[in-house]
């Protein structure tokens, strides 16, 4: 796996956060976890993206949400089963 794991290009779909060597946006990935799919699920719709890389994002992104806190930053978690996060 390349050392970036998102890229951001003008040229490649308007800036959108893609996954690193692939056109893959990684709000793809969020979404298909807020429609209750499986990672299983996104790989098989979307080859060129790894289980690798799709680990390490939510492995960052959990690291990002424990170390630096939402609810300290004013949001807090919606009811079970919203996915969403409201300000507080």
């Amino acid at each position: 796996m390349s050392d970036s794991l998102i890229t951001t290009s003008p040229e490649m779909m308007g800036g959108t956060p893609v996954f690193a060597g692939t056109r893959v946006p990684v709000q793809t990935l969020f979404e298909y976890l807020e429609a209750g799919d499986t990672i299983d699920d996104f790989l098989a719709g979307f080859p060129t993206v790894t289980r690798e890389q799709v680990v390490v994002l939510l492995e960052t992104a959990k690291g990002r949400v424990l170390t630096e806190g939402l609810c300290s930053k004013g949001f807090a978690a919606g009811a079970p089963g919203d996915s969403k996060l409201s300000e507080t």
